[in-house]
């Protein structure tokens, strides 16, 4: 798709490109094969080390595909199919495993496939899609989210970007039963997770036995009820790529909703992200990491919308992204690039730091405004 943007924003994108390119062809050099997570004074430690099961652990691969797609030097590859044989421990471990596979699996065998067609990455692929599958409850319609006994009436929004994997192995197998999944779960979030003002909550609990809906956690926001950012733009972007599968206009509409009540709140913070929209007036805490991922949202929107709508998606699009600048650092001498982002609310080690997946999304934006990017969900 082209973006249509005016001289200075086309400006100020060519010249953020030319710094990205710089930045991880450095970084691909210096960090071979680790899975980053958070860095320590601008250094990053290996997460693959020390948690191989860790949700995170694809996304610096997914920045590696992205890049070999946008320019095609062969080390990106290297490191990044690198990265995926690390992997096999886990799938052989597949119990340490959750519904994060997609996130997991989807930047590394499944853009190796599309990239490629190294068959063993398919069969990869298709593995973590069973495990993914086989986390679906029946009663209630819904995967869940993590493992023990405990757990298993928990269903979470993040589960919109994983659901990608699903639709993957259902076009590679042609088994409905996948696709099936997907939708059921789609639903279900659309009925108990996303709020008519278009708002969302985080979690909601069944009862995994009737599948009766219990209540909404408060989970990685401020509170039950609360509005946590990064869960805003999970359903931004996990709706409209539900769409893109499924063509249902609800979800179409369900993502639009939630962009909408999203914007209208970073709008009041320079489109810079609070963790949650509902929490308290201070502490501020900031997640730079939500404004990325809903950017790649918004550009999936404008995808589908009508001639119209499009400008909107687009030029809200670049304005979250534009409003990451005062928190990047370009030098190639360092790790990492977007700092600011915020794990949860409660949790100090890792919020308002750089992470590795608002690096993963800063680059799929910047890539997808540029025509560059490949679709990696």
């Amino acid at each position: 798709m082209k973006y249509t943007m005016n001289s200075e924003d086309r400006k100020w994108l060519e010249q953020t490109y030319e710094k990205l390119v710089v930045k991880l062809s450095a970084q691909c050099d210096r960090l071979g094969t680790m899975m980053p997570y958070v860095p320590e004074n601008g250094v990053y430690q290996d997460m693959g080390a020390v948690h191989l099961e860790a949700w995170t652990n694809g996304f610096y691969s997914g920045i590696l595909w992205q890049m070999f797609h946008a320019e095609g030097e062969e080390k990106y590859a290297v490191n990044a199919e690198g990265i995926e044989k690390r992997l096999d421990a886990a799938l052989e471990a597949f119990e340490n495993l959750d519904h994060d596979v997609g996130f997991q699996w989807l930047h590394t065998s499944v853009a190796n496939y599309r990239l490629t067609g190294n068959v063993k990455s398919r069969s990869r692929g298709l593995h973590a899609a069973g495990i993914l599958a086989g986390r679906f409850h029946i009663e209630g319609d819904y995967i869940q989210a993590w493992n023990s006994r405990e757990k298993q009436g928990i269903a979470i929004i993040d589960c919109l970007m994983n659901l990608p994997l699903l639709h993957w192995a259902y076009e590679e197998t042609g088994y409905i039963s996948y696709r099936q999944i997907a939708e059921k779960h789609t639903d279900m979030a659309l009925k108990y997770i996303i709020r008519p003002d278009g708002s969302c909550n985080h979690m909601v609990e069944f009862n995994p036995v009737t599948g009766e809906y219990l209540n909404n956690p408060g989970g990685q926001g401020y509170g039950s009820g609360s509005s946590w950012s990064r869960g805003q733009a999970w359903a931004i972007y996990g709706m409209a790529l539900a769409y893109r599968y499924l063509k249902k206009p609800e979800y179409l509409e369900a993502a639009k909703s939630v962009a909408h009540y999203f914007l209208a709140n970073v709008a009041l913070n320079d489109y810079v992200p609070l963790i949650d929209f509902r929490a308290s007036e201070k502490p501020v805490y900031l997640d730079t990491t939500a404004g990325v991922c809903a950017a790649c949202g918004l550009l999936e929107i404008a995808e589908f919308a009508g001639e119209y709508e499009k400008s909107l998606y687009i030029s809200s699009a670049v304005k979250c992204i534009k409003a990451m600048d005062p928190y990047c650092v370009w030098n190639p001498e360092t790790d990492s690039i977007l700092s600011h982002g915020s794990a949860r609310y409660d949790r100090e080690y890792d919020r308002e730091v750089p992470i590795i997946y608002g690096d993963y999304f800063l680059t799929e934006g910047i890539l997808r405004l540029m025509e560059k990017a490949f679709l990696i969900w």
